[in-house]
């Protein structure tokens, strides 16, 4: 795999299979930085939410819980208290990585309405200091959530996208064009040709874009390893195995649903070889 090492952006968008760097002269060059800032200017409470459906395997993705968890225990190195939330297709399996020190909570499949009492309610006893989001999928104009292919998914996907409507400082971090945050370049999307006609429309304060959406938390921690003069990315290994552990308590690959040990079509070195690279930056 080709890594271009001009920056931490730079590499998290490498190997760039959906077209998604093609929009990415519409933030700043330094996004990923701009993301940490706003970060360490809000330190305290973080919800992190992902998990993503991949309707042909009838299962979460590979994709955003590994990303989650770098964030969520890097954060807590630095102070932060974390709290995780999903749906029922991946909380279970993330109460048993988030940590006795995080909580994992079950954000409902329902309608928009008590989804938006759940959201207010969440919000008020939570009280968060910041949001991020890593890889979940987040309603369209026309209020569907619909994956790469433009499949609807929307009666097996949380709204948990209901939270970010309560002006909380937050980040949102894809690489597709349907997820959490991208509603900010929603304008954009659907002129490239291999991103989604129908994006998310989910506005976050600061959007990180990635060839994957790990690949992006990563850049995260990368970033703000770099603030705080402190390595908080996950070693190689640690990252390998987690990768491995998940797949074989049921997660699968993105791209076409099979239990393998990769994430988005990328391979476990691949996945490596991104780390690495970030690392020189932190």
């Amino acid at each position: 795999m080709n890594i271009n090492v001009n920056s931490i952006e730079s590499v998290i968008l490498s190997d760039d299979r959906r077209g998604i760097s093609e929009i990415s002269h519409h933030l700043n060059s330094d996004f990923c930085s701009s993301a940490a800032t706003l970060t360490l200017n809000h330190q305290g409470h973080v919800l992190i939410t992902t998990g993503f459906y991949i309707a042909s395997a009838q299962a979460a993705e590979t994709d955003g819980p590994p990303g989650a968890l770098a964030i969520g225990n890097a954060l807590q190195r630095l102070g932060f208290t974390v709290a995780y939330v999903s749906d029922l297709h991946l909380s279970p399996l993330l109460s048993e990585y988030a940590g006795e020190n995080s909580k994992v909570i079950d954000f409902p499949i329902t309608n928009h309405s008590y989804s938006r009492t759940f959201a207010a309610e969440l919000i008020s006893q939570e009280a968060p200091d910041l949001l991020i989001s890593v890889e979940r999928c987040g309603p369209t104009a026309n209020d569907t959530y619909l994956n790469m292919r433009g499949v609807d998914i929307s009666n097996h996907t949380a709204r948990i996208d209901s939270i970010f409507q309560f002006g909380i400082p937050s980040i949102g971090i894809g690489d597709g064009g349907n997820e959490i945050g991208m509603g900010s370049l929603a304008h954009t999307i659907p002129n490239v040709q291999t991103l989604p006609p129908e994006p998310c429309v989910t506005k976050t304060n600061e959007i990180i874009l990635a060839s994957v959406s790990n690949w992006g938390a990563y850049g995260l921690v990368a970033a703000l390893s770099n603030q705080v003069g402190e390595k908080l990315l996950p070693s190689l290994t640690s990252e390998r195995q987690l990768i491995k552990s998940l797949v074989q308590r049921g997660l699968v690959d993105g791209t076409n649903g099979h239990s393998s040990y990769k994430v988005d079509g990328f391979t476990l070195d691949d996945n490596a070889q991104i780390l690495a690279a970030l690392a020189e930056f932190s």
